[in-house]
C-alpha cells in the first residue's frame, strides 16, 4: 500500500508535534456488503513513530479504529531537520512506512 501516509511534524525548538492520516480500510469483519456477505476482517495492529531512530510513540489498535485513521501527539525534543519516520503492519501482513523531515 506505498503511498498510504501523510505525515507533518513541526518543531518549535522543546516540543515537536506530529500529525498523520493513514489510509486504510480499517474493516472490523462484522460489516457485509451490498450482497450480504461479510466484508474480511482488514485493520491496522500496530503503527510506530521514530524520531531519529528512537521510537516516541507505539500504537496497538484493532477492529474499532476508524477508516483512514489520524493521529496527533506531541513529543519532547527534535528539531527541524531531524528525521521523523512512521511505519504500520496490519492484520493482513500489509506493511507500510514514510520517513520525512521535521518543519
Amino acid at each position: 500500500m506505498a503511498g498510504s501516509i501523510l505525515v507533518r511534524a513541526s518543531s518549535d525548538g522543546t516540543a515537536t508535534t506530529v500529525q498523520s492520516l493513514i489510509h486504510h480500510p480499517m474493516d472490523s469483519g462484522f460489516i457485509k456488503d451490498a450482497s450480504g456477505a461479510l466484508i474480511p476482517a482488514h485493520y491496522i495492529e500496530v503503527v510506530q513513530f521514530a524520531h531519529a531512530g528512537t521510537v516516541v510513540l507505539t500504537a496497538f489498535w484493532g477492529p474499532a479504529v476508524s477508516k483512514d485513521p489520524f493521529t496527533k501527539f506531541s513529543f519532547q525534543g527534535g528539531k527541524s531537520g531531524d528525521a521523523l519516520t512512521v511505519s504500520w503492519v496490519d492484520n493482513l501482513g500489509n506493511k507500510d512506512s514514510l520517513s520525512t523531515t521535521i518543519s
